[in-house]
């Protein structure tokens, strides 16, 4: 048998594909967050097309029993990524199915605990494999229908793909019945599990539109899903492709890897864009709901074959993002983030050797410069023939995996267009076309007085004082402005203060926040001025306000402390963490400094989500504020699955072993970790 699996596990996938194709799968499975593991029972029908003495599918580090073949006993075997189901397949329809046991090291989240009564279970499958927690297949070209039975505890909501077919209880157990009628890969199968609550409203071609929040966040429901519908029945008008789907979810969960992710009909995204109306102006969810959306069509319906074409995803949800926020905030909004983009990319050419048709591009190619390319095809080719090809390529290839090729052959039937050339200018090569680019910017008007305003960088400001002057007084978009205010930053304060001025008297949020961002020190003529930023509707502008302001004015300390006690800001507490740090460091301030130190500690705990403990601990140790709980939540950093906070725990336990008295505070908690704190912090310790 040993000889048997070694010779059969030499089959790749790909020749597997040509053998058997899977068609629909039911999976029964129960979470335990207990023991933060699934228990599962999956059958699989597929259609065997070529006769084969072994299948396959992928299965990370999972235990099996009970297989059968069109219900009798099969021999299998793992090696730890799969399940060999070893039998005389025939060719014709077959039935297999078997039991699992898997404890997910990744893909399949647990945060939060039952003692706190805060638990959240979510997957995230791209580039991790669902094949963590439910057998499935990491190939992107076996597409699968799928229908979930999720069994948890009955205080627990739970969100997956399609249709809630039938919710039972049993006792203190829910079992939950999803179903999909489509197929599709297999990463892009979801589970979210927690305490929700959901508002429903319908698409104009008669869609749900399901939108879920925690019940503390009611109050910001409307501000965090704010044009939500307005984004869908624009997208599905201007792509001119029906929703490939029955229904559409959106959830925000807890430490979540990314700002958003595409599930087939359910997106989740990250808490950090669960805004009130204040935190809306600078934090808003509008551009990652439009392009998760997007990708239902472009990724969901129609999958990138490989990672070299993964610009047809994320090129196309990015490009069409940007068209539906052009839809709501209008043209001049449209063409300063194509020219933001521009510019990123234009800098970036210098030094990134890759191009958008390798699988290792970077993100800003493959969503930027994807987006590019799109853009410059639809102006070149027209709305109408672009269009037309769009939709051709996804009704062509609804269901499937697709490459460049596929994508070129409905432009090639709609225009003469020199695709080749296309091709080498903005796919093939890593230089960034900033004539062509400029050309298209410059249709709108805003941009061209940019430019003009971009062009006098290194004048001296007397030559361009009167101009600019004219423009921040001008109607002309806020991104004009605010380029003007950032030249500002190095001239001689008596020289800018005038335009300054009249750069706050604009009253817009964004330009006003330039002001506060490129003045950190403040002269006293200009301090009652720089002050009414404390009172802009923006939590990133009171912040910064309330830094620049305590950091140059110490006389003024307590009244800024005063004004700003409150203060809370966006849901990771930027303003309550700056506010502890500052209230601590103000002499004669408080005679509670051990309760501020409790509380900003707190912040630091894992009560809390990775970004607010990350600000918490940073803060903590910027004011050399150590004791053994600082140190043990830092330790806990190490072991998040966030690797940007685990990555940020052990850079800075690494600092402070260098310091004696710290390597002999590490070795004093050790007893009062887990075993595994220990092991991350043993290792650090004997580096």
């Amino acid at each position: 048998m040993k000889y048997l699996f070694l010779l059969l596990s030499t089959i790749t996938f790909a020749q597997q594909t040509q053998s058997v194709d899977f068609k629909l799968v039911h999976g029964q499975i129960t979470i335990n967050p207990k023991d933060k593991s699934v228990r599962g029972a999956v059958s699989y029908w597929f259609d065997v097309l070529k006769p084969t003495d072994t299948i396959k599918i992928d299965a990370q580090n999972m235990d099996f029993t009970d297989a059968e073949l069109n219900q009798k006993e099969i021999q299998f075997t793992t090696n730890g990524k799969q399940i060999l189901l070893i039998s005389a397949f025939k060719k014709g329809t077959n039935n297999i199915s078997f039991n699992y046991v898997a404890k997910p090291k990744q893909t399949l989240y647990f945060v939060g605990s039952e003692e706190k009564d805060n638990v959240q279970i979510w997957t995230q499958g791209q580039g991790k494999n669902t094949s963590n927690w439910f057998p499935s297949f990491d190939d992107v070209k076996e597409k699968v229908i799928f229908n979930l039975e999720v069994v948890v505890d009955s205080k627990y909501q739970v969100i997956s793909n399609g249709i809630l077919k039938s919710k039972v209880n049993n006792n203190s157990m829910t079992y939950w019945r999803f179903n999909m009628h489509k197929p599709m890969s297999s990463y892009l199968l979801m589970l979210s599990i927690g305490k929700f609550e959901k508002q429903t409203q319908k698409s104009n071609s008669g869609i749900p539109l399901e939108m879920y929040y925690e019940s503390k966040d009611a109050a910001k429901f409307e501000p965090t899903y704010r044009y939500s519908k307005q984004l869908f029945d624009f997208l599905e008008k201007a792509i001119g492709v029906k929703y490939p789907w029955e229904i559409y979810k959106q959830a925000p969960v807890r430490d979540f890897l990314y700002a958003g992710m595409e599930n087939t009909s359910a997106t989740l995204f990250s808490t950090r864009y669960v805004v009130d109306f204040t935190g809306y102006e600078d934090r808003s969810y509008t551009n990652v709901n439009a392009h998760e959306l997007a990708h239902q069509w472009f990724g969901n319906l129609v999958t990138a074959e490989t990672s070299k074409h993964h610009w047809l995803q994320e090129g196309f949800a990015t490009y069409y993002a940007l068209l539906a926020e052009k839809e709501i905030y209008g043209e001049d909004y449209f063409y300063s983030k194509l020219y933001e983009s521009a510019q990123q990319l234009k800098y970036a050419s210098r030094t990134d050797t890759i191009p958008v048709l390798n699988a290792k591009a970077s993100s800003l190619t493959f969503y930027q410069k994807g987006a590019w390319a799109l853009h410059v095809l639809h102006e070149t080719i027209g709305d109408k023939a672009f269009k037309k090809a769009v939709k051709c390529y996804l009704k062509k290839h609804s269901f499937q995996t697709v490459n460049t090729p596929d994508f070129f052959a409905e432009i090639k039937k709609v225009s003469d267009y020199d695709l080749n050339n296309f091709s080498k200018v903005w796919l093939e090569t890593t230089s960034f076309n900033t004539q062509e680019a400029n050309t298209l910017l410059y249709k709108n008007k805003a941009i061209r007085i940019l430019f003009e305003v971009e062009k006098l960088r290194n004048k001296p400001l007397s030559e361009k004082e009167e101009f600019f002057t004219k423009i921040v007084q001008s109607n002309v978009y806020f991104s004009v402005k605010e380029a003007i205010v950032n030249q500002l930053k190095e001239q001689k304060f008596e020289d800018k203060a005038t335009l300054l001025s009249l750069a706050l008297d604009t009253k817009n949020v964004q330009v006003r926040q330039a002001v506060a961002t490129t003045l950190n020190e403040i002269p006293e003529s200009f301090r009652v001025q720089y002050e009414t930023l404390l009172d802009d509707k923006s939590y990133q502008t009171q912040e910064i306000a309330l830094y620049n302001l305590w950091n140059n004015f110490p006389e003024q300390r307590s009244r800024y402390l005063d004004k700003s006690k409150g203060w809370i800001g966006f849901s990771d507490y930027n303003l309550r963490t700056l506010w502890l740090s500052l209230a601590l460091s103000t002499a004669n301030y408080s005679i509670n400094k051990e309760q501020l130190i409790e509380e900003l500690i707190n912040y630091s705990s894992s009560n809390y989500e990775a970004t607010i403990r990350q600000d918490a601990l940073e803060k903590l140790l910027a004011f050399n504020i150590i004791n053994d709980e600082v140190l043990e939540n830092l330790v806990k950093a190490t072991t998040h699955h966030m690797w940007q906070f685990s990555k940020f725990g052990r850079d800075n336990i690494r600092r402070l072993l260098k310091n004696a008295t710290m390597r002999a505070s590490f070795e004093r908690i050790l007893s009062n970790l887990n075993v595994t704190e220990q092991f991350q912090l043993n290792r650090l310790l004997k580096e």
